[in-house]
């Protein structure tokens, strides 16, 4: 299990690295282009969650990997979780419900290594 937990954690920082760098790296006129969502949230919205992803993903493989406070993996899996919340909560008031599964994988994998770590096969 405990190689599955790696697997799951690297397939989390992979996606929210990239997410979060997509939303980081375009400017605000392309980003709304490419995610309409982001027409009706505050300006500062997908540069913010764009940042907790990119720290997301980095505090959800480092700490173990470097052995330095991997307490905070399981706390870095939880708080990809709650943006993930977030996302799904969004896309079903939009009605963007082909948009829910994505968000709803994301979620549950995040959620699976917050019990993973947290639980019996913490570091």
């Amino acid at each position: 299990m405990k190689i599955v937990l790696w697997v799951i954690a690297a397939l989390l920082a992979a996606a929210f690295l990239f997410s979060g760098l997509f939303k980081l790296a375009l400017s605000r006129e392309k980003y709304i282009a490419a995610q309409d969502w982001a027409a009706g949230s505050p300006r500062w919205a997908p540069d913010v969650i764009g940042a907790l992803e990119v720290l997301g993903a980095i505090g959800v493989v480092l700490p173990a990997v470097v052995n330095i406070a991997p307490v905070l993996v399981p706390l870095a899996a939880a708080g990809l979780a709650l943006v993930m919340i977030g996302a799904v909560a969004m896309h079903l008031r939009r009605g963007e419900y082909s948009a829910l599964a994505p968000s709803g994988v994301l979620l549950i994998l995040a959620a699976i290594v917050t019990w993973g770590r947290f639980g019996p096969y913490s570091f």
